[in-house]
This record gives structure tokens, C-alpha cells and sequence, in this order.
């Protein structure tokens, strides 16, 4: 099947000149009947055998060359050095050369420029990483100051510098997940998980930020157990509570978030759905509010939001397998489910 497109790709290539082959043929049967009548079938039978032969040996001819160039193209492609090109304008129609030399040019160009996008890429990656480590040092100072240091200062110190600390954890986190996204290796460790207990001491973690923010915690539905990696999930929960945290709305007197495990007998799955009754997302805004940089059209939404942390929220998402869906309107909160899959043991 290829052979007969390869055949018919090359005869509607060159038609205008086999098509004026049969003409000069028909014209010299024609002479012929006029000179020879008495052995025009000889003459007329031999120049279409010779026509049929013609074609066949060019269109054999036309495949084979064609087979050369498309091996140094491919090679040309792959590596777009002067050593190819030389070879592609070999076994290309010297009127081709002028083309091949310009893409050549154009293509390593981009190629030189492309390396030290990468370059500056790895630098800018390398530094961000180590920026994140040498910044875990006076957080981890501060952590000892506070835990050893809590009778000199009061309450109400304590617990905003607690806040303060949870805050620049959880943006050092953000900072060295988003660095790494493009590793080609990512550690996760899948296990068994009991999804209420993991919200519990997630919770536990960021209780500073949530005290802080006068958030009353409900942990609601049935036990279920899942299998994920408990860092990557983990990363997603804590995003979505710095979500929460980040967009309560004005003159709210007792903001909620609550936790809800449910298993949908329907698709066979177990879902986390985390609510919270903050100002909400319009109808407009809420498709986008999972894409980078996005942090939506109006109100609270706007001013605080950074767009980074529910777009890595979805990225996690996707390498855990679990299914993101988020309802809202404006008023009436916002709620994220996670629809984990359903692995059977």
C-alpha cells in the first residue's frame, strides 16, 4: 500500500511532464500513420511499450532519489550542522541549494539560542532551589526561638509570628514545587492513605494560619482510604487552605471550612470535598481559576490572589491522578473536589 501512494505521489508530482511524454508519443504515432500506414500497428504498438517503460524507469528513478533526500533530510533535521547540509545539497537539485543553506542558518540560530535559554534555565533553577534552602535556616531559627523562647513574648505575639512562619513555609514550598516542575523525575511514593485522618493533621500543620484567620474547622462523612503520595497530597490540601485563608470575606464574622469524604457509589471513586462560605468566584471566572496566573475579574479575588497556587494545585493533581471539579458563585464560597481513582488492592 505504501509502494502504490509513493507511485501515485511521484506521477501527480511530475504529470506536466509525463503527460507531455504521451504527447510527443501520440504526435509520432501520428507521423507514422502518415509515413507508414502499412506498419503503423508495429511502429504505434513499440512506441507505447517504450512510453510505458520510460515512465516506469523515471518513476524508479524519481522514488529512489526521493528516498536519498528524505535519509539526509531526516539526518539534516536530527542535526542541522554543516556536515548534513553539505550532504542534503548533494542529493538535492542544485537549484534547492540556496534554500537548504538558508534553513541551515536558521536553524542553528535558534538551535544557539535555544541552549542558552536551557542554560539560563538551569541557573535560574539551581539558584531558586538553593535560595530555598539557605531560607530554611532562619525559619528553622525562628521555629526554635518560638518553641523555646514562647514565656518572653505574648500570646498574641506568638501567634502572629507562628502565622507569619507558616505563611513563608507554605511560599517557600510554592516556590520550590513551581522550580521543579519540568523534572523529567519526581520521588512520589504511593500508599495506602485513611483520607480523614490526613486532613486532620494537615489541618493540625496549618492551625497558626487558620487561628489567625478565626476559620472554624468541620471534618465530616465516612472513613475512606485511598492510595497517593502523602507529600503530593499533602502540597494540594495545604494550597487550598492557603486559598481559603487568602479570600475571606468582608465582615465575616465565622468563616467554615469544612472537609467532607463521600464515596460516589456512581463512577466508583472517593471524593474530598473542601468547602469554604468565603466571597466565592462568579459564574465567569471559575474555568479559569485552575490556569496559571489567572486570579479572576473582580472583588477580594483579585487584590490578594497570585494565580500560582491553585494552578499548582492542578499540576499536582495530574500527577497524582486525582480529578479536580470546583463549584461556586459569588457569595456563596467556593468548593474544590478531589476525586481520587480507584485502584483496587
Amino acid at each position: 500500500m505504501k509502494g502504490i501512494k509513493q507511485i501515485y505521489d511521484c506521477v501527480h508530482a511530475y504529470k506536466h511532464w509525463f503527460l507531455m511524454l504521451m504527447a510527443t508519443s501520440l504526435l509520432f504515432s501520428f507521423l507514422a500513420w502518415l509515413a507508414y500506414p502499412e506498419t503503423f500497428k508495429v511502429l504505434v504498438g513499440l512506441m507505447i511499450v517504450f512510453t510505458i517503460a520510460m515512465i516506469s524507469l523515471a518513476v524508479f528513478m524519481i522514488i529512489r532519489k526521493q528516498k536519498i533526500i528524505e535519509a539526509a533530510f531526516q539526518d539534516f533535521l536530527l542535526e542541522a550542522n554543516e556536515t548534513n547540509e553539505e550532504r542534503l545539497c548533494r542529493v538535492s537539485p542544485k537549484t534547492h541549494w540556496s534554500f537548504i543553506r538558508r534553513m541551515g542558518d536558521l536553524i542553528r540560530s535558534y538551535q544557539s539560542e535555544l541552549n542558552e535559554q536551557v542554560i539560563e534555565l538551569a541557573d535560574y533553577e539551581n539558584y531558586i532551589e538553593g535560595w530555598v534552602h539557605e531560607i530554611k535556616k532562619p525559619l528553622s531559627l525562628m521555629t526554635l526561638v518560638l518553641d523555646n523562647r514562647s514565656d518572653e513574648m505574648s500570646p498574641l505575639v506568638r501567634q502572629r509570628m507562628l502565622h507569619i512562619r507558616d505563611q513563608m513555609l507554605g511560599d517557600v514550598g510554592r516556590i520550590l514545587y513551581f522550580a521543579r516542575l519540568g523534572a523529567t523525575h519526581k520521588d512520589y511514593i504511593f500508599e495506602p492513605i485513611n483520607l480523614g485522618q490526613f486532613c486532620k493533621q494537615t489541618i493540625e500543620d496549618h492551625q497558626t494560619l487558620l487561628d489567625e484567620s478565626g476559620f472554624h474547622i468541620r471534618i465530616i462523612g465516612e472513613e475512606q482510604e485511598i492510595l497517593s503520595d502523602r507529600k503530593g497530597l499533602a502540597f494540594i490540601l495545604e494550597q487550598i487552605i492557603f486559598n481559603s485563608t487568602k479570600h475571606v470575606a468582608r465582615n465575616q464574622d465565622r468563616p467554615v471550612l469544612k472537609f467532607e469524604t463521600v464515596y460516589d457509589e456512581v463512577s466508583d471513586q472517593p471524593i474530598l470535598h473542601i468547602c469554604d462560605n468565603g466571597p466565592g468566584v462568579s459564574k465567569e471566572d471559575l474555568p479559569f481559576i485552575f490556569d496559571k496566573g489567572f486570579t479572576g475579574g473582580r472583588g477580594t479575588y483579585t487584590r490578594q490572589a497570585t494565580g500560582m497556587g491553585l494552578f499548582l494545585v492542578s499540576k499536582m493533581a495530574h500527577d497524582l491522578a486525582i480529578q479536580l471539579d470546583a463549584k461556586s458563585e459569588l457569595g456563596s464560597g467556593l468548593t474544590i473536589s478531589l476525586i481520587f481513582p480507584n485502584v483496587k488492592q
